[in-house]
């Protein structure tokens, strides 16, 4: 019998849709610039390989709930996104083999406090402060769907004005070419999310906010700022 000098925290897990069962998190990675006008509105190269940071699996947010305006910040940000969930691993896949981890796609948001990223990027600091704080990774429940998603529109609204609007097939790095790339950085294992980048239109929100986002044929999230 393992014997813990304290009660282990609980594992971070996430809804699957039509299941009572739930989806447990290993681990968040992250892809950076993956829709071309967004990496023109933050400056980048359209067709820079895709990059990733992390989040720590306790970042993840089941909703509905009520999300917590983080400290430290006066600069919030939403980045809505397209969520890969993994049912299986492996390490320096072809694209194809990517694909097959594939469980199911949400939808996520990935709060950034950009004061805080944009401070860290000058100095040529790691990024942690602005992107992998508490309750940073909001997430609807997981649609089991093996294969590509659905290339529908993937949008995200703030007290009803739309703020951004995208296509999936407007990705420059698809799902399987984002998960065959981090299969050569990171082995891959069942647990795992992949946060595959957002569309142009990223900006602040702030306390009392309503913040709804949807990925055609996926799924849909909101939540109120607290």
């Amino acid at each position: 019998m393992t014997t813990y000098i304290f009660p282990p925290p609980a594992l971070p897990v996430v809804p699957v849709e039509g299941s009572s069962a739930l989806f447990p998190v290993r681990r968040i990675l992250c892809v950076g610039r993956n829709y071309a006008a967004h990496a023109r509105e933050m400056g980048a190269d359209t067709r820079d390989p895709p990059f990733f940071f992390a989040k720590p699996a306790d970042a993840i947010l089941p909703l509905p709930a009520s999300v917590p305006y983080p400290s430290a910040t006066s600069d919030l940000h939403h980045e809505i996104e397209l969520v890969a969930a993994l049912k299986g691993g492996g390490e320096n896949l072809t694209p194809d083999q990517a694909l097959e981890l594939v469980f199911g796609y949400a939808v996520g948001v990935d709060l950034t406090r950009r004061d805080l990223q944009n401070a860290a990027k000058a100095k040529g600091h790691p990024w942690e402060s602005g992107k992998a704080f508490d309750a940073s990774a909001p997430i609807s429940a997981i649609r089991p769907m093996s294969g590509l998603p659905p290339e529908g529109a993937i949008t995200l609204s703030v007290n009803g004005v739309e703020k951004q609007r995208g296509e999936i097939a407007d990705m420059i790095w698809n799902v399987a070419e984002v998960l065959a790339k981090a299969s050569q950085l990171w082995r891959l294992e069942a647990g795992d999310l992949v946060f595959t980048g957002t569309p142009e239109g990223v900006g602040a929100i702030a306390r009392g906010d309503r913040v709804e986002g949807e990925v055609e044929g996926v799924g849909k999230l909101s939540f109120t700022l607290a």
